[in-house]
């Protein structure tokens, strides 16, 4: 018999909610202080998450919650890059 595998979960920043590591976005502020979207959920520094979906990075950027999370300033561009990555989607 298989042993089942426990998923591993992870809170919006955006809506507060436990998901699923896979489903979410991971913001990463790496050794050298540079705040970006890590694409492969691996990247080594201080991360945090949030849905793929904009209503979320919304409420996140709007209460300071990434920068909050990050212990660092996040530039308007990171924000633009990830709003039109989303509007992609």
């Amino acid at each position: 018999m298989q042993k089942k595998r426990k998923v591993p979960l992870r809170k919006c920043l955006g809506c507060n909610e436990m998901k699923p590591k896979k489903e979410l976005i991971r913001i990463v502020r790496n050794p050298e202080g540079k705040v970006e979207i890590d694409k492969v959920g691996k990247a080594p520094g201080r991360g945090c998450y949030i849905c793929p979906n904009l209503k979320c990075l919304e409420a996140a950027v709007k209460a300071k919650r990434v920068e909050n999370a990050l212990e660092a300033a996040v530039d308007k561009a990171m924000y633009d890059n990830l709003r039109e990555q989303l509007s992609h989607e």
